[in-house]
Parts: structure tokens; sequence; C-alpha cells
């Protein structure tokens, strides 16, 4: 059947056909709705992985950004200006490149839920109008199969189609043969295509596996998007670094990132427990696989580029201790001087001895300063070889002359 074309038509009819190929390869609707959202979470690794990135660098930014908020906090121009100058410096600048990948794995997954909520159009390929008129039959046939949510009425039909085939071939002769054989949506004893029932005291509750099942359903969804946002939460806090690449465990805990976190830790799966007894069971076993999916590429996202930023920090921390180095022996020279000459009195020394010298005395900065970064990663440390000069003399490499020959006029000994 020809499909009336709308722009999420894009994403959902491909996705459809593969619904459909994962069920009739499967015959098992549990299984090819655990197999669906698997490879829908790998087609959308891509975009994950730069929603990843640009989150974790956002993340590494914050005690800077907290830096700048507080030295210009009374001229808010001049603070987005120099926020918007640190992001762009790290490459964490925002649009398409940067925070907004965060969004467009939401903007696929959303047209997604049609095709699970729309078996008879996407899976069995029926026209909209045809599936209206398959759900109307069944309706008048036995209202008591619906509920008042007629978000999932394709559902219900689908679960029930074979019971009314002749009806529905009668009333509809351009169905396909394959549409009236319905779906079968039982997956390990629990009905799939029913909404689960919340109130266990309830008449309508039985305590057997069915009713239990669809219960724990939603509960296990909404508890293991609890945990995946904790997870998510301690990975994101553990590359929060300061200026000098170390890591900032006080920034990450008060950063306005984190409370948002906290907020949502706790609001977002108590939403996903009440929307998962208000839809059918296959809703709640989607969001259970793909939530697990995502935690393991989260993961494996973050410690990939875990490695590239301890790079990075590595580095900054190195250039840190070197220039606290350099201007710790600046000063210690500088008291030295004062010391020494109180009253001020300057000698007549070249500018270029001094420049000589102050070059010296930051190179041996730099090498205390690699003394101590290695210290602190547990590395050992490479002397520099200096190399030798013709004349000896460092400072006057060729003072002596290029074909100086200390031996050219020592006397000769003979052996008698």
């Amino acid at each position: 059947m020809i499909l009336a074309f709308s722009i999420s038509d894009i994403i959902r009819v491909p996705f459809g056909y593969l619904m459909d190929y994962l069920y009739r390869f499967t015959n098992n609707y549990g299984l090819a709705l655990i197999l669906f959202a698997v490879l829908v979470q790998l087609v959308m690794l891509p975009i994950t992985a730069k929603s990843k990135k640009s989150t974790m660098k956002m993340s590494r930014l914050s005690p800077r950004i907290q830096e700048i908020q507080k030295k210009y906090a009374n001229d808010q121009q001049k603070q987005n200006e120099a926020i918007q100058q640190l992001q762009k410096e790290e490459g964490a600048t925002m649009g398409m490149g940067g925070c907004l990948w965060s969004l467009v794995p939401l903007l696929i997954l959303l047209p997604l839920y049609q095709v699970v909520r729309q078996p008879l159009v996407y899976m069995l390929h029926e026209s909209a109008e045809t599936a209206e008129q398959i759900v109307a039959l069944i309706k008048e046939a036995d209202a008591s199969l619906f509920t008042n949510n007629t978000y999932y009425d394709q559902m219900v039909a689908a679960r029930h189609i074979a019971s009314y085939a002749d009806a529905i071939k009668e009333a509809i002769p351009e169905v396909a043969d394959r549409t009236l054989q319905g779906l079968n949506f039982t997956f390990l004893g629990v009905d799939l295509g029913s909404q689960p029932v919340f109130n266990i005291f309830g008449s309508s509750w039985s305590w057997d596996w069915a009713h239990i099942g669809g219960f724990l359903l939603p509960v296990i969804s909404a508890g293991f998007q609890v945990v995946q946002s904790l997870v998510n939460q301690k990975m994101n806090n553990s590359v929060i670094t300061d200026e000098k690449g170390l890591e900032d465990k006080e920034t990450a805990k008060n950063s306005q990132q984190n409370q948002s976190m906290k907020m949502m830790i706790w609001m977002m799966p108590l939403m996903s427990l009440w929307i998962g007894f208000s839809v059918p069971a296959a809703l709640s076993l989607y969001w259970f696989i793909g939530g697990v999916v995502r935690t393991v590429e989260d993961t494996i996202l973050t410690a990939r580029y875990r490695k590239i930023y301890d790079a990075e920090d590595a580095e900054r921390l190195k250039r840190a201790l070197e220039q606290e180095a350099i201007e710790a022996e600046k000063e210690r020279q500088r008291a030295e001087r004062r010391a020494a000459n109180p009253d001020g009195i300057t000698e007549n020394t070249s500018k270029k001895k001094l420049q000589k010298q102050q070059q010296r005395d930051e190179e041996a900065a730099r090498a205390a300063a690699r003394k101590e970064y290695a210290a602190r990663k547990g590395a050992a440390v490479q002397e520099e070889e200096t190399a030798e000069t013709p004349s000896g003399i460092p400072e006057r490499p060729y003072c002596k002359g290029r074909n100086y020959d200390p031996n050219r006029y020592r006397a000769e000994t003979t052996e008698e």
C-alpha cells in the first residue's frame, strides 16, 4: 500500500520495513523489538558520539566558565564574550558542531515511536485509511478490547485482527492476507500489546505471570533510567578539570549542569514510570533495551574521549608546572638581588649577558618542572644531553678557535 507521505516518513518507513523483517525473521515480536532497539542505537551511534563529545567538552570547561562568571559578575556582556572566546578556543562552540547534536537523537527517536505504536501502517504496510477502517470494525464488534487512549488502537487491533479476519475481508476486500493474520505480541508469557495494570489490588488484577511481568516492565525501565543517569553523571564529572588540567571535584559537585542532572535523575524516570503504565508494554521494553545500549555506548565513548582529554590535561599540567617554576625562579632571583643589594645600586652588565643568564635560569626551571610532573605521573625523567662546544666553554663556544689543539705545543717525551 502507498503511505501518505510526510517528512517523518523518511525515518519511519525504512525502520518500519526493518521492524517487519525482524518480526518475520524471529517470528517473535519481543525479540524483533529488542533487535530493533539495538539496531536503531547503532545507526545513531555517529550522532551519539558527536553529542557525547560536545557534552564532555562543555563539562570540562565548567571550572573556567565559573571563574569568568565570578570575574565579570557585574558585566554580562564581557562575561558572555569571554565565555564565547573560551568555547571557541577549546572547540566547544554552540551550534551544529556543539550542543545541538544532543537534540538530534531525540528528533530521530520520536518518529520511531510511531513505528512501534502503528504496526498496521508501518509493519503490515496498510494505508492510514485502511488501518482506521480495521480499527473501527474491531471496535464495532467488541469495544471492550480498547481503552480510552486511542493513541494505541492499532496495537490493540493488530492483536485481535485474526479473530475478525472474515468480517474485515468482506468489508475491505483490498486488505492483504498477511494483515489478516495479525501480530503475536506475546513475549516470555507477557502480552506486549496490552497496557500494564498499576493497581495490583484492583478488580482487573490477577496474580499470574502475564500481569506480574507486564507490571515489572515499566518498573524495570524506570529503575534503569535512574542507574543510567547516575552512571552518566559520574562519567561527566570525572572529565571536569581546572585550568591546570587537574580534576576539579568541587566544581563538578556545584556546577549548574550537575544540579540540573540531580533533578533529571528522578524526574525523568518518574515520568517514564507514569507513561509506562499508560501505554502498551512494548514501549517499556523498547525504552529499556534502548537505555541499556545507550549506557554501553556512553561508557565506551567516555573511555575513548577520556584518553584524548587526559592527554590534553597532561600537556596543560606540564605547561602550568613549567610556568610556575619559571615564575618561582624569577622571584627567587629578585629576592636574592634585593638581599645582596638593598641600596639598589646596579652593575654595568651587558643586556646580552643578562638575557643569556635568564635563558639558562628558565631552562633549569623547566627541567625542574618536568621532574615534578614526572613524579606526579610516576614516570621516569630522561635527562637531556648537553651538546659539547668546541671550546669547552658553553658561554663562549668558539673562543679558542675552530682549529684549537691543546696539545700542539706540548713537549714530546722520548724514552731512553
